[in-house]
């Protein structure tokens, strides 16, 4: 019988799922329904079903959820994040399967009401963290789980977003802690996701301190770059300020959201250093973990190249994951967003290096494979649709997973908040003043 599948929230996100189903996951199920609050979103992706062939899928407005239920086996939501909780507890108790982006939801009252859902339901939850099954992720893991370097003391976990990347999380909705959590939930749940999976272990205490320093009405940025308008459509520096987004160029977004702005008000290139913007762009995080390492963090999201480093320091020696994913960008290409998902290969890299005590270091090769991040996003997209096989590394990830990580981004804003540390119990799934 085939599986049918329900996509909820048709914006940029939902695209890798649609085209998984309408091509090599074909054979895995059908996309049987679409929902969205913006109609002209769902008529462009059925143009996109019909253009392969089959027939468009009937659509529904966010009051219509109830009804698109019935058409599904199993619900992909790819809606805002702050509204994922509402969705995957409505897919949950009818009995629905649900594939949710990460971050699973925004605050701990929801992950409260996802856990009791996902706990009553009969529906199977994964919450899709992708840079699990990226290959150099995926190396780190075997060689952790190898005993390579003893027991892990210590990880320093620095992520640096640049001047394409980062600002465009302050251009959309993500820009309103209300709706994304901040980046420490949004984007951070990613790494701090990593580091429980990495670690096999939990977060027991969080201590961070946040900033707004270049983003925003009265960010540097604003100082540097002179008079800003609202948004890029229609502003005089559109085309060669490169903080300025023209996202005509790019026929997907402009049918995604120029185009549908007429529906909802939704605008996508907002400029990002106007406000209001009531996240931050700096962020240092303490963590300490359950089975005693101990995490120091930081995310930036303005520097003018993208990468990461990662250090595992451990009984027996230390591992580094270095990573450069886009070195510099010109401005030109950062004004257009069909060139914002390439990586100039000029000057990228990722290395993997393993330091024994009394040993020469060595220099750990990483298998890439075909495909987004290196293959991986294959490998996710097989767990997803075909189901987790005998996979040693565990990569696929549960709600209890999904609660951890977006909990230790709301404790790490509220230690922020109140300048205090903050603890979680039930093994990172709970805030302990819940």
């Amino acid at each position: 019988m085939t599986r049918r599948y329900a996509i909820v929230g048709l914006g940029h996100r939902s695209r890798m799922y649609v085209d998984a189903l309408l091509g090599d996951w074909s054979d895995t199920g059908e996309i049987t329904a679409l929902c969205d609050r913006n109609q002209t979103r769902m008529d462009y992706y059925n143009e996109r079903i019909a253009a392969t062939g089959r027939d468009p899928v009937p659509t529904f407005s966010p009051d219509g959820f109830p009804a698109l239920l019935e058409l599904a086996d199993a619900v992909v939501v790819t809606t805002m994040d702050s509204t994922h909780a509402h969705y995957v507890c409505a897919a949950l108790d009818a009995g629905r399967d649900v594939i949710v982006e990460k971050p699973l939801t925004v605050d701990a009252e929801s992950c409260a009401k996802i856990a009791a859902a996902a706990e009553r339901g009969r529906g199977r939850l994964v919450v899709t963290f992708n840079y699990r099954y990226a290959p150099r992720n995926s190396a780190v893991r075997e060689l952790l789980a190898a005993d390579r370097i003893g027991a892990v003391t210590s990880v320093h976990f620095d992520w640096a977003l640049d001047t394409i990347h980062g600002a465009d999380y302050f251009r959309r909705w993500h820009r309103q802690a209300e709706n994304s959590g901040g980046l420490l939930v949004h984007k951070s749940t990613h790494h701090f996701d990593l580091v429980n999976w990495w670690l096999g272990s939990h977060p027991e205490l969080v201590f961070a301190q946040t900033d707004l320093r270049f983003y925003g009405g009265s960010g540097a940025g604003a100082e540097l770059y002179g008079p800003r308008p609202e948004r890029g459509q229609g502003a005089p520096g559109l085309g060669t300020d490169p903080f300025i987004l023209d996202i005509s160029t790019d026929p997907h977004l402009k049918r995604l959201y120029l185009d549908a702005e007429h529906e909802d008000g939704y605008i996508r290139d907002q400029d990002v250093f106007t406000d209001p913007v009531t996240i931050p762009d700096n962020m240092s995080v303490l963590v300490r973990y359950g089975n005693r390492a101990l995490l120091s963090y930081s995310l930036t999201t303005h520097a003018p190249s993208e990468g990461y480093r990662v250090v595992f320091t451990g009984t027996k020696g230390r591992i580094v994951l270095d990573v450069c994913e886009r070195a510099w960008t010109p401005p030109q290409a950062a004004v257009d967003p069909s060139a914002h998902g390439k990586t100039h290969d000029e000057g990228t890299y990722e290395r993997l290096t393993l330091h024994e005590h009394w040993k020469e270091p060595e220099e750990i090769p990483i298998v890439q494979g075909a495909g987004g991040h290196g293959g991986g996003d294959r490998l996710l997209l097989d767990d997803v649709f075909r189901g987790a096989g005998n996979d040693p590394l565990a990569r696929q990830a549960g709600y209890r997973d999904g609660i951890r990580s977006v909990l230790t981004g709301v404790a790490a804003n509220e230690s922020a908040r109140t300048g205090g540390p903050v603890l979680l119990a039930d093994e990172g799934t709970r805030l302990l003043d819940d």
